[in-house]
């Protein structure tokens, strides 16, 4: 897949999200890296100070974004073939989301196991 249409891919997941959520976040940014994960098999990370996590001071001084990192070599190579590729997408960037969040992992696979259910990943 070409980078420009993974980027877009990104883009719509991130779009696809409720709109009160799109609101709530604040000071990410998303990059997509084209090659593999450090080690291979992750297909997103989240680094930053989650939003449960920010102090009052938070917004105090300069701040440099969180970061959610994509990996397009990774996600390629777990999808199973091109037509997969969106839904994990939309998964491994939505999963990141909750990350910024605050959310832990247990209750990222919760949720996930509720978009799953209503057909949205």
């Amino acid at each position: 897949m070409e980078l420009n249409d993974f980027e877009n891919l990104v883009t719509q997941a991130v779009a696809a999200l409720p709109e009160s959520i799109r609101q709530k976040m604040d000071n990410v940014a998303i990059t997509v890296e084209e090659g593999d994960s450090p080690n291979n098999s992750l297909f997103g990370l989240y680094h930053g100070v989650s939003q449960l996590n920010r102090g009052s001071s938070y917004g105090m001084g300069m701040v440099m974004p969180d970061k959610i990192t994509i990996w397009k070599g990774t996600i390629e190579r777990f999808a199973g073939g091109e037509a997969n590729i969106p839904a994990l997408v939309r998964r491994v960037v939505w999963h990141e989301i909750g990350h910024h969040f605050g959310f832990d992992e247990s209750q990222i696979r919760k949720l996930e196991q509720k978009w799953a259910s209503e057909g949205k990943v």
